[in-house]
């Protein structure tokens, strides 16, 4: 029997065109579990008239034989800082403005564009200050596999849907591992593609940290929806703005001869969990099975923290000065506390910080001339409580950044680079491996992360 929560966009557009399903049955069916599933708290409310009409109006175009697009009537969702024409953009904050966006975000235009049905947006923390889901506007966004932890964030919101298939498409941001640290933790595909792959309107205020991509259950289903988004956007002066690749295809290549870099610490003094360890080394491992040649090595990595915090905790000062006073008390008192730490630079410190990410890129660059791809853990943890800022035990300190150390260099040095779901923990909680491509190997880096599913398919909650 056909059950909708485990159909993925291939399987959907096939038995659209068979007109064995309807979009208006495969929406109702999500909409109903969007509720069900209420104490997640993926989503902020669904104008479930708005979404249904959309619905009906793609079973006629399928009716006619006559699809608007590749992806026509297929579900989406997007994160709460990305424009959807006539929804607010409140960004996990009371102090968001309430107004309707004018106008849909390239990605959001591109997915309408093929025919995808705009389920509404999915939770966020307060302007996606940190890597984990909870926010003065929307509350404790909940992991499915255990309500007591943490989704991870920012996109922990369409990482929680993706995992539910409350929707097949989810859009997400990632200044700093915000599409691979919900990931990891929920046990699904999350992708940052190279920067200016996606074009993306209006600017964050991240500049070129900021990256906008798929967070999905399978692999394929983000090459489909990478292929669609990538599509060019004159708003967006750093874009790339040349057609799109189909990303699908080479997927099913394997990755016989790549030459595979494994760092299980960047190099450096990280904790690490002996669980997280083993399994993404499996990973790796698995990849060598099917004919790559791994090699344990570490790129030139260690000033990534100290540049990342003069650029990110600048840009939170930033965002919170941009509030009236009288309305900060409305706001994360964790975010106020980094907005502190970023008053600490000065304009100097920040434009020191951008300008020495090129020391990252290249050696980033004489890395690639090694390595095809870089693998390491995605995240040094399994998923903790709700609510925290940090795990239990202290030994992260007091910074978030701490317990995130393999995602945020690739921001500064705009590689693309996935979460790769590769087993579960003793706990029954999710492991991710990272997999970092060159700069626009974004195929390259969705072929591999094809491999491991392959051979190790992502876990499903029963």
């Amino acid at each position: 029997m056909t059950t909708i929560a485990d159909l993925t966009s291939g399987d959907l557009l096939r038995l659209y065109q068979r007109q064995a399903v309807s979009p208006v049955e495969v929406v109702g069916d999500v909409i109903a579990r969007i509720d069900a599933n209420r104490a997640i708290n993926a989503f902020l409310p669904i104008e479930s008239d708005m979404v249904l009409a959309a619905a009906r109006t793609s079973e006629e175009r399928w009716r006619r034989g006559a699809p608007l697009g590749r992806i026509d009537g297929i579900p989406a969702s997007v994160k709460d800082n990305i424009w959807v024409q006539g929804l607010p953009t409140r960004k996990g904050s009371k102090t968001g403005d309430p107004a309707p966006a004018p106008a849909d975000a390239p990605a959001v235009a591109r997915l309408r564009e093929q025919g995808a049905i705009i389920l509404g947006k999915t939770a966020m923390p307060e302007h996606g200050w940190i890597g984990v889901c909870h926010s003065p506007l929307t509350g404790i966004t909940r992991n499915p596999w255990n309500l007591q932890r943490t989704t991870g964030g920012s996109t922990g919101g369409g990482a929680a849907a993706a995992l539910l298939n409350l929707g097949v498409f989810h859009l997400g941001t990632d200044g700093a591992g915000s599409l691979r640290i919900p990931a990891a933790f929920t046990g699904v595909f999350g992708m940052k593609p190279s920067y200016g792959l996606v074009p993306v309107y209006p600017a964050s205020p991240l500049s070129v940290l900021a990256h906008q991509g798929p967070i999905t259950r399978t692999v394929a289903d983000a090459a489909l929806m990478l292929s669609i988004i990538a599509a060019p956007d004159a708003r967006d002066m750093a874009a790339w703005n040349r057609p799109a690749p189909d990303f699908r295809g080479g997927i099913e290549d394997g990755v016989r001869g790549l030459r595979v870099a494994w760092s299980p610490r960047l190099g450096q003094q990280l904790a690490l969990d002996p669980e997280v360890e083993a399994a993404t080394l499996s990973a790796a491992q698995s990849l060598a099975e099917q004919g790559a040649v791994v090699e344990a090595a570490d790129p030139e990595l260690d000033r990534a923290g100290e540049l990342i915090r003069a650029m990110w905790w600048t840009v939170a000062a930033a965002i919170v000065d941009g509030v009236p006073e009288n309305e900060r008390s409305q706001m994360d008192p964790g975010l106020l506390k980094i907005a502190d730490r970023g008053r600490r630079y000065s304009v100097k410190d920040y434009i020191a910080a951008y300008a020495a990410r090129a020391e990252l890129h290249q050696a980033m660059l004489g890395f690639h001339q090694r390595f095809d791809l870089l693998m390491t853990p995605t995240m040094p943890i399994t998923a903790f409580e709700v609510g925290q800022e940090m795990p239990h035990g202290g030994q992260f300190g007091d910074d978030w950044l701490n317990w995130s150390p393999y995602t945020y260099p690739f921001n500064l040095t705009q590689q693309p680079a996935a979460s790769v779901p590769c087993g579960l923990s003793r706990e029954g909680l999710p492991i991710g491996v990272q997999i970092v491509g060159p700069l626009r190997g974004d195929q390259l880096v969705l072929r591999a992360a094809r491999a491991i599913e392959r051979v190790t398919p992502f876990a499903r909650l029963k």
